[in-house]
């Protein structure tokens, strides 16, 4: 029996809730395979005790893990930019994790915003470059707190690191309808987004059977409302993929159902990363009714990430017909049932 070295970092708010419901599924998906779990208490409660958001040795203890499940960082006890970035970017640039995988999909059962739209007309992939871009970190502040501050930040974009994002993505769109747009903002940024293009225009010559399309950011989030049919695998920027799936996430039904993973599919500087990314919502922190599917959907892109994917398929199966029945919901699909009695009715579907 193989067992999987697994390393859960809960973090804050609702994400102590959903990353247990997760494990719950897990094991009862995975029986035969074997888990070994092992939790970590990184985050804002670790920040306010310690002064950091992880220990100082905290990547070279996830080293030998297989992958980490992490629920959600972030809590208003702590600036967003030091919980963002000495924990979730920390993991993510120092692993080398270039992909980000978010899936967009309307689950059976539920309904999107867009009520004129039928939920298959909802199904998109987005690849999003995740070490590089508008969120590297370069820059400062000069003359703080006077009439004359000047703040710069700087976007880097090296071309291995937009080759290999664009030709991951092309891979992806080989695997399902074969079309692949590609998101910019060449018109305005004549540097890093002309690159961008350059680069894509070259993979592209390599998949003569993919359909490419271009769309400006701005286009793009007005495609995604008015025809979300015409958009199957997207690959954009750090900044501009993370703003436009966090509205596939809203088109899905709620921000409660958005999964994704972090990935660095070639080489392997440190385990591949899991996290549902609904944020920490401590206002519902505490109360048992966090929507846990987006972990669970976390899980399940794990285990296809790790090659079991039998227990991939188990568990979706097992969220879709739950959702379908439209009968155990949390409140904030509209329901009034806890995140345990989500979850327990998730784990009675596993066949």
């Amino acid at each position: 029996m193989s067992a999987y070295q697994i390393a859960l970092i809960p973090g804050d708010g609702i994400g102590k809730e959903v990353v247990p419901a997760a494990v719950r599924v897990l094991e009862a998906a995975g029986k035969g395979i074997g888990f070994n779990f092992e939790c970590f208490d990184w985050g804002c409660e670790f920040y306010l005790r310690t002064g950091r958001m992880m220990p100082a040795d905290g990547l070279e203890r996830l080293l030998g893990f297989d992958a980490i499940l992490l629920g959600a960082i972030g809590h208003p006890s702590v600036p967003d930019h030091i919980s963002l970035r000495e924990l979730l970017l920390r993991i993510r640039f120092e692993f080398d994790l270039y992909v980000n995988l978010r899936p967009v999909e309307v689950l059976p059962g539920l309904e999107s915003p867009l009520r004129w739209k039928r939920p298959d007309q909802i199904d998109m992939l987005f690849i999003r470059e995740n070490t590089e871009g508008e969120y590297c970190g370069v820059g400062g502040r000069f003359k703080r707190g006077t009439a004359d501050e000047v703040a710069v930040q700087q976007s880097i974009f090296t071309r291995k690191g937009t080759e290999r994002i664009i030709r991951y993505a092309f891979e992806q769109a080989r695997r399902r309808r074969k079309t692949l747009a590609s998101i910019t903002k060449s018109n305005a940024m004549q540097f890093t987004m002309v690159l961008w293009d350059e680069v894509f225009a070259e993979i592209a010559s390599e998949f003569r059977d993919v359909e490419t399309a271009k769309y400006h950011v701005d286009a793009a989030a007005a495609r995604m409302i008015v025809a979300p049919e015409s958009l199957d695998v997207v690959v954009g920027s750090n900044l501009f993929a993370d703003i436009l799936t966090d509205l596939g996430g809203a088109l899905q039904g709620s921000l409660g159902l958005a999964a994704s993973a972090n990935l660095n599919p070639v080489e392997r500087r440190g385990p591949p990363m899991f996290e549902p990314v609904h944020g920490s919502a401590p206002d519902i922190e505490g109360r048992g009714i966090a929507n846990p599917i987006a972990a669970i959907w976390a899980a399940s892109l794990m285990m296809e990430h790790l090659g079991e994917h039998d227990v991939s398929s188990r568990i979706m199966t097992a969220l879709r017909a739950v959702t379908k029945a439209r009968s155990v919901f949390t409140p904030d699909l509209g329901g009034n049932s806890t995140t345990d009695q989500f979850t327990s009715a998730v784990i009675g579907k596993i066949a």
